[in-house]
């Protein structure tokens, strides 16, 4: 390969760049199955140890599955937002930011996701967010429900803004700002004044409003920013940790 001079950690990880490329030449989809390893050996000069190591990175950032086992091999995954949070908070960890870091990015991102679903959303993800209202109204006495449905409003809300980023970013966000799980409750009167502005929302979106959509996404996060800081503030200044239970 003439690359005599890197690291193997580095020649590892331009294989690993290498494999993705040719995923993306061959145009192979979830679930194929990728050449076998005496293939991929002479394919990219490399020893057995860099391989693995590329195809071990490759697994766990999500793009392949390793199947073990005769008929086995790498199988092509659909990246998620998993490894991103894990990264994300990894680097937050050792900022010792605070969990409002987390709220603030919210605040400035979510506004502009909505005014940019009002003018992107497509019918299905609209139908998704319109369940995700219904559904919560139909079960506003179970408090599950009520984090599961705000949960497909938000992640419904950024894949509509047509930009693939602002979803995976919402999605991690989510994943390392679990509300539940840091102790804060949300009483029938929090779930209802939610309900009110996700319908308040949806309906902005629905009517291809932009601007009505940004001000009511902003009028939402403001409410829970303020909520959040009034009866949680001590959870908010929590240091953020990966895996932790807060």
């Amino acid at each position: 390969m003439g690359r005599a001079g890197l690291r193997p950690q580095k020649t590892a990880m331009l294989v690993a760049q290498r494999i993705v490329q040719d995923i993306n030449r061959r145009g192979n989809k979830i679930g194929d199955r990728l050449p076998p390893e005496r293939v991929m050996l002479d394919e990219y000069d490399v020893g057995r140890g860099t391989l693995r190591e590329s195809l071990r990175f490759l697994e766990l950032q999500g793009v392949i599955s390793l199947k073990p086992g005769p008929g086995g091999g790498p199988i092509v995954q659909q990246p998620d937002s998993e490894g991103l949070a894990t990264s994300i908070t990894l680097l937050l960890q050792f900022e010792n930011a605070p969990f409002r870091t987390i709220v603030e990015a919210r605040t400035a991102l979510e506004p502009m996701m909505a005014k940019l679903a009002a003018e992107r959303i497509n019918e299905e993800q609209l139908a998704d967010l319109k369940y995700s209202v219904e559904h919560m109204r139909d079960n506003l006495d179970d408090g599950e429900i009520f984090l599961e449905m705000s949960r497909v409003f938000h992640d419904t809300v950024a894949k509509g803004s047509g930009n693939a980023l602002f979803g995976y970013l919402i999605h991690a966000l989510l994943d390392m700002l679990d509300g539940s799980a840091m102790g804060m409750e949300y009483p029938e009167r929090h779930r209802r004044a939610t309900l009110d502005i996700h319908e308040k929302i949806y309906n902005a979106v629905a009517d291809r409003d932009p601007e009505a959509a940004l001000v009511a996404m902003e009028e939402h996060i403001a409410g829970i920013w303020r909520y959040e800081e009034k009866h949680y503030p001590a959870a908010l200044e929590t240091p953020i940790a990966w895996g932790a239970v807060h």
